[in-house]
């Protein structure tokens, strides 16, 4: 079975996908694997239960990388799209842009506070597509 999500973004930040994930997989078991066809946004599996760890990750990840107009950040030349370009790729070379998932029974085999996260690197709202993969 192959498809593809849509997530529409607001900007940065997290958006759980995890029911959009497993709608529609076969009541059998198997894997299933989630693809970002994007440059500049992450998938990751994190805790979806409290908040402030979505709030805690983006406060890191500005903090960590900041746009390309903070005076630390004088070396980056690619801002072809504004500061937050080159920044939002550097976040997702070092996050995950993928993920495979044990099911069993149709259900993926998630920890009881794990949900299945596109994270958006960019400042502005985007369209962002996963690939989904179940074998």
């Amino acid at each position: 079975m192959l498809s593809e999500i849509e997530i529409p973004t607001r900007g940065p930040g997290l958006v759980e996908f995890t029911d959009r994930a497993r709608d529609g997989l076969p009541a059998r078991d198997g894997l299933l694997t989630l693809f970002v066809r994007h440059t500049s946004c992450s998938i990751l599996v994190q805790e979806n239960a409290d908040p402030d760890v979505r709030r805690d990750l983006q406060a890191w990840a500005e903090r960590l990388v900041p746009h390309a107009d903070d005076p630390g950040m004088t070396f980056l030349r690619h801002r072809a799209e504004g500061p937050d370009d080159m920044p939002a790729h550097i976040r997702a070379a070092h996050l995950p842009v993928s993920l495979s998932i044990p099911v069993m029974a149709g259900r993926p085999l998630l920890g009881t506070w794990q949900g299945i996260y596109l994270w958006e690197h960019r400042s502005r709202p985007h369209l962002r597509r996963v690939a989904r993969h179940f074998a």
